[in-house]
């Protein structure tokens, strides 16, 4: 028997309403949909120097924001070759996923290196102390998307280097793992 899909075509963004797409409230005008290109991305990372410059061929582009979603962060995120998606770390409070879309990336854990390819995942659990990030060792670019908690609060551990994270009120501060703040 065939579905609802099979018998009513898709509908193109073209096609949609803004007053159709607002969430919630009248007032509210939150779209449910996006086209990820034309959200400005971020590039690099936060990091203070020196840790910042592995991180500099990475793009994310906050897909979740946008379309008003509060309970989890999801980013669509390219990596250039060469490029790291962070340092190595692992959080006390959130969780991380993540699924390949484009190319390929390695998997550093404290397990050692695995190649992940479109259509693999990775997920992260809050507080298991295996420090993680991914490395795009080929000539292409790779994307995948990247998606998490959004937890009040959070400590982040990075594993390779001294430096710790702390997330309070939205905004994050990096330390030497000693405590004292980085300029």
């Amino acid at each position: 028997m065939p579905n609802r899909l099979d018998r009513e075509p898709a509908l193109a963004s073209t096609d949609c309403d803004e007053k159709e797409l607002s969430m919630g409230k009248p007032e509210e005008t939150t779209k449910r949909w996006l086209d990820p290109a034309r959200l400005t991305p971020r590039v690099g990372s936060i990091y203070p120097a020196p840790f910042a410059a592995p991180v500099a061929g990475r793009e994310k582009r906050a897909l979740g924001d946008p379309l008003g979603l509060t309970q989890f962060g999801v980013n669509l995120v390219t990596l250039g070759p060469g490029s790291w998606s962070s340092q190595r770390h692992w959080h006390e409070n959130e969780d991380e996923f993540i699924y390949v879309l484009e190319g390929e990336v390695s998997l550093v854990t404290d397990e050692g290196e695995t190649v992940l390819r479109p259509g693999m995942a990775a997920g992260f659990p809050a507080g298991a102390r295996d420090g993680h990030h991914l490395v795009n060792r080929g000539r292409t670019p790779a994307r995948y998307l990247e998606v998490g908690t959004r937890a009040a609060t959070e400590e982040v551990h990075y594993s390779d280097i001294d430096m710790t994270g702390s997330k309070r009120d939205g905004k994050f501060a990096f330390r030497h793992k000693n405590g004292e703040p980085y300029p």
